[in-house]
């Protein structure tokens, strides 16, 4: 009896504590198909973001795809097929797709590991031939399998808005922006470069993009490489100034629009080749000096006036030592010393430098040159070196001429005076200067210093008319009284250019037209008589 009452008792015991863990189960159970539950709305919320980018093409013609496949697709700039923009995207993370894509025909199915870009994890993409010319690709990044990584949506949008800014501002640049792999394959291009490559490539542009321009290789530790390219488009050059930079074991291209530059140079060019040539013809010698005073320039003409060595002068020398070299060569006016040679130098070079300024050199060997100092722009200076001894003997000749004809004037017992069309007084002699004093400039001052030393008379009168033109029978000779009251003869000669002589002189020389005159004379006599 006591047996069987521990036996229900065990029995109840046993019961409970099965109710009791049956109870526990259930809970547990529960609360795990809550968890569950959740864990499953939690990644029906995520899976737009975790979903795969799979492409489902026939005939290389887009049929669906994946959220994040278009997604990629909308954002890749480039042509309007979508088999283009996905070759532009892969291209540079998957080398040699064309080849790979041709074995998809005998083993169904590929898989590709891509290239580590900076910044990027290496990619996977799986190609599968599923038929019926259907082609499934599938991009996946191995270190992101599984993860459940979900990128804040704040951090998100910021880096797409810099994304697309930093997009828009490469594409929209006019210079052209590529990327090259050790290979020198491009692997990346802006948009500036895929229009240029377009327009070179016959049918589709593919990958790796063709190179436009022979650009510099950077040299390791020197950092940016720069050099200049030409690009001929059907005919049509265009210059570029390509800069390299290396990150990684990938090159930065860029490729700065030239053009300009180039017809600028081009132009100096054949403005200095234009002056080259000038200055070769000139008689004159040139040589131009720089802010530092060393040789920039000279012509033939500098060799030929000065003797300098060609050797001397292609090696740019300062101002002062080709000044030393031609005093070696004589070629410079003799000084007493040094010292006042070199002090006359500088005087020449600091003249010439703040303004025009010009010395004639009367040089040991009979020459006379001019030398011309003009300052240039930028504190440059220039010297003009020109033979003038031709020049200067011929201004001696003329004027030793002139000195013997008037001494020839001086000689002649007559006085005589010349006077120009419009009246000016040019010549006389010191018979003249004797008779009637210092020369008046003009014919009207002479008329009036005649008058004020004599009386008006009748030869005196018409020696007026002749010369004023008051009278249109005025005779070419005539007498009149002179200064000390004795007979004076006077006769104009028309010469060549319309200028006049007046000859005065006294009566033994009177000639028979003067003496013709009775009246005038027997006036002339009575009057001198009568004084």
């Amino acid at each position: 009896m006591a047996f069987e009452g521990w036996l229900v008792v065990l029995t109840a015991l046993a019961a409970g504590t099965v109710s009791v863990l049956a109870a526990i189960g259930f809970l547990r159970l529960w609360d795990g198909h809550r968890a569950g539950a959740a864990i499953r709305l939690r990644g029906d919320r995520l899976e737009p973001r975790l979903q795969p980018m799979v492409f489902l093409f026939r005939d290389r013609r887009l049929v669906d795809a994946t959220a994040p496949a278009r997604a990629l697709l909308s954002r890749v700039a480039g042509p309007d097929d979508d088999w283009a923009k996905l070759q532009q995207w892969i291209g540079p993370r998957f080398p040699d797709l064309e080849g790979n894509l041709e074995r998809i025909s005998r083993t169904g199915r590929i898989d590709i590991q891509g290239n580590c870009g900076t910044g990027t994890a290496a990619l996977r993409m799986t190609v599968e031939d599923l038929g019926q010319s259907l082609l499934r690709i599938a991009v996946t990044d191995p270190e992101a399998d599984h993860a459940g990584i979900v990128v804040d949506s704040m951090s998100q949008q910021a880096m797409e808005e810099e994304l697309d800014l930093l997009r828009r501002a490469l594409d929209q640049t006019p210079m052209l922006v590529w990327r090259q792999d050790a290979d020198e394959r491009v692997t990346w291009a802006n948009a500036a470069y895929l229009r240029r490559a377009e327009a070179r490539v016959d049918g589709e542009l593919g990958w790796p993009l063709p190179r436009l321009l022979d650009t510099p290789k950077p040299v390791p530790g020197a950092g940016t490489a720069t050099r200049r390219a030409a690009l001929d488009d059907n005919g049509i050059v265009s210059w570029y100034d390509c800069h390299s930079h290396r990150i990684g074991d990938q090159t930065m291209m860029f490729a700065l629009p030239a053009d300009a530059a180039v017809r600028a140079e081009r132009s100096l060019r054949e403005f200095v080749q234009t002056l080259t040539k000038t200055f070769a013809d000139l008689p004159i010698g040139l040589a131009i000096f720089d802010r530092q005073r060393n040789l920039q320039l000279f012509n033939p003409a500098l060799i030929d006036l000065t003797g300098l060595p060609t050797g001397f002068l292609t090696a740019r020398p300062t101002l002062f030592d080709l000044l030393d070299k031609l005093r070696e060569l004589r070629m410079v006016p003799e000084p007493k010393d040094f010292r006042s040679w070199r002090q006359q130098m500088a005087n020449l070079e600091s003249a010439a430098a703040t303004g025009h300024h010009a010395e004639t050199w009367s040089l040991p060997g009979g020459q006379t040159y001019r030398v011309t100092g003009r300052p240039h722009p930028d504190g440059a200076v220039a010297f003009l070196f020109e033979d003038i001894t031709s020049e200067v003997s011929l201004t001696r000749k003329f004027r030793a001429e002139l000195l013997l004809g008037a001494h020839v004037l001086d000689g002649i017992e007559d006085a005589l005076v010349v006077f120009a069309p419009n009246g000016q007084a040019l010549i006389h002699n010191q018979a003249y200067r004797s008779l009637w004093g210092d020369k008046a400039e003009t014919l009207a001052a002479a008329i009036d210093q005649w008058e004020a030393k004599i009386a008006a008379g009748p030869g005196f009168e018409a020696l007026r008319a002749r010369l004023t033109g008051g009278a249109d029978d005025a005779r070419d000779s005539g007498a009149m009284v002179g200064p000390d009251g004795s007979l004076l003869g006077w006769s104009v000669l028309r010469l060549n250019g319309g200028r006049l002589m007046l000859r005065f002189h006294g009566p033994e020389a009177m000639r028979d037209g003067v003496a013709a005159d009775i009246d005038s004379i027997s006036d002339l006599v009575s009057a001198v008589g009568a004084d």
